[in-house]
């Protein structure tokens, strides 16, 4: 019995010392890497996020260091700071500390979104040589992309977006051969792309949008076989599309718009088998699209708008194209005359003809259930607008300005969803009340029927409306502003020029604290301008000129530093930046 009991004890002493052996102790913080930690803190002089607050103790391996993350060694590992939320309130103030580049073990660096953490990114960061991923989007970095980067090897994330980078991209960042993202975007970079950026085989990701770049757009892209992103978009690159970019297999999103790109769309556009969305917008392209464009089976979104493209389209079966959902062809040298029998019988959610030559009655789309939204203006349609809208339940955004319309407002009925509606420079008439009243939709954002022939006056506002913009002007609208305008809280936009409104400007304006714009010129409004329009506190424009006005300008910015001219003929307004006031005046006042 007692050898049974030694047997079962040693077992047992056995599976505990066994199960010892296997638990994970915490790995506690080596002194080097929290100094370091704590150098970085120093040099945020305000954090509104409150992350750093964590940042207490010794142990910064212990889990409580918001951001950091420790490997079994006790060596930081991970460093990755996020602003919460998109929230301006929330933020770091500071610089970055060059003590980063003493966390020898680090591989995960991730500051974003920050906007106030500026200065330029430390050179010491070269010497982290185990570093995968460096992002650093959205702060206030400046300076110039250390050439040092290009010396982390390891390193398959580079992201430096959103930020105030300026002067050229550093050949030796071509030597980052494991890249798999790399993102320069929304910066102020220039010159031209580096001919070094040849050997990428496994980069997936590449943005260059939004910057200052120019010559022309390196064949060696064409070699980045990986490659599911591409935009070089909103730069000033130049001369022909290389024809290489249209041998990549597995190229999803291809973005060139808004350069100074030349020449033809070329006919081996058709390689890019798996593309689902191709944007050549605002470039110099001229010419025909070519036929094989129709046998792009995965393309869901194509903009070729504002270029010099022309006549005539190539034949396109209403099954060609199957997944296409968004079409922009606005602004070219076309002249259709009818909007194409593919177009108008293909399920699409957004319709952009604008500019193409189209006339007659507005087109009726066969499925147009399915359109969220149709862009037909600078054309020559004429007509009424009644059997155009049937069915178009899913609508939110129609734009059918300049044109020769001529319809009621009453002929309107705007769907549940609905959310921008313009309609200027046609010969639309009837009431405002039709279309801004107790139904209508809380989506409503824009609303632009100005120069056209509305009558009637402006209608009460209802509380919950989420206007943003609002131009009434040059039409014959009458009566006075009503003191409800205050319940268009979102409104950053109000026009009601040219028009015949009388009465005085309602104290009530003074509400609208997101208004940008405020032109309230060439009406017949009378009294004074109150001081509560100093309460506006992003106000960038106003015009009150041509009205019955009097009174003393409201002494506060940005009143007292419009141009003369906003308050010009005018019954007896004074002050800067009118002459003074004269003491009968000032007494009258």
């Amino acid at each position: 019995m007692h050898i049974l009991k030694w047997v079962l004890f040693g077992v047992l002493l056995a599976v505990l010392v066994a199960e010892a052996s296997t638990t994970t102790v915490a790995p506690v913080c080596v002194e080097e890497d929290r100094a370091s930690l704590m150098s970085f803190k120093a040099r945020i002089v305000q954090d509104t996020t409150d992350i750093l607050a964590s940042w207490t103790g010794r142990d910064c391996c212990n889990g409580d260091w918001e951001g950091v993350s420790c490997g079994m060694t006790g060596r930081v590992t991970k460093l990755q700071l996020q602003r919460p939320e998109k929230n301006s309130e929330m933020f770091m103030k500071g610089t970055l500390s060059a003590a980063l580049g003493n966390l020898q073990f680090l591989e995960v660096i991730v500051i974003s979104g920050m906007k106030h953490i500026s200065g330029s990114i430390p050179e010491s960061f070269s010497a982290l040589s185990r570093l995968t991923q460096l992002v650093l989007e959205d702060n206030g970095l400046g300076g110039t992309i250390p050439s040092s980067l290009g010396h982390l090897s390891s390193l398959q994330i580079l992201s430096l977006s959103g930020n105030h980078l300026r002067g050229q991209i550093p050949p030796n960042i071509g030597n980052l051969v494991n890249l798999l993202q790399l993102n320069l975007a929304k910066n102020s970079l220039s010159g031209p792309i580096p001919q070094t950026f040849k050997a990428f085989p496994s980069l997936q990701y590449f943005d260059l949008s939004f910057n200052e770049f120019s010559g022309s757009l390196p064949a060696h892209v064409g070699q980045f076989k990986n490659l599911t992103y591409l935009d070089v978009s909103n730069n000033q690159l130049s001369g022909p599309i290389p024809t290489a970019i249209f041998s990549l297999p597995k190229l999803l999103d291809l973005l060139l718009s808004n350069n100074k790109l030349t020449g033809t769309i070329p006919v081996q556009i058709e390689g890019l088998k798996s593309i689902t969305t191709l944007s050549l917008s605002g470039n110099q392209l001229r010419g025909q699209i070519p036929a094989s464009i129709s046998k792009l089976q995965n393309l869901w979104n194509l903009n070729l708008s504002r270029n010099g493209l022309s006549n005539p389209l190539p034949t396109i079966l209403v099954s060609s194209i199957p997944s296409l959902l968004t079409i922009d062809l606005s602004y070219n040298s076309f002249v259709f005359g009818t909007v194409p029998g593919w177009i108008r019988n293909k399920q699409l959610s957004e319709v952009h003809l604008a500019g193409c030559g189209l006339r007659g009655a507005l087109p009726i789309f066969r499925v147009s259930d399915s359109i969220t939204s149709i862009d037909l203006s600078d054309n020559h349609f004429t007509g009424r607008i009644s059997n155009f809208m049937k069915n178009m339940s899913s609508l939110q955004k129609l734009k059918l300005s300049n044109n020769q319309l001529r319809f009621s407002l009453s002929e309107l009925k705007l769907p549940d969803v609905f959310s921008s509606l313009d309609l200027h420079s046609n010969q639309i008439y009837g009431s405002l009340s039709n279309i801004l009243n107790r139904e209508t939709s809380g989506f409503l954002e824009v609303i632009d029927v100005s120069n056209n022939q509305i009558t009637g006056a402006i209608p009460e506002f209802t509380s919950g409306l989420g206007l943003k913009v609002l131009n009434i002007g040059s039409n014959k609208i009458s009566g006075h502003i009503p003191s409800s305008i205050s319940n268009l809280g979102e409104l950053i936009r109000l026009d009601i020029s040219r028009n015949q409104i009388q009465g005085t400007i309602p104290t009530s304006i003074g509400a609208l604290k997101k208004l940008q714009w405020l032109d309230l010129s060439v009406n017949s409004l009378t009294g004074k301008l109150s001081n509560t329009l100093l309460a506006i506190p992003r106000l960038r424009h106003a015009n009150f000129r041509a009205n019955r006005l009097c009174g003393k300008i409201p002494q506060g910015r940005p009143f007292n530093v419009f141009p003369a001219a906003a308050y010009a003929h005018n019954l007896c307004l004074c002050g800067t930046p009118l002459p003074p006031c004269r003491e009968a005046e000032e007494w009258k006042l």
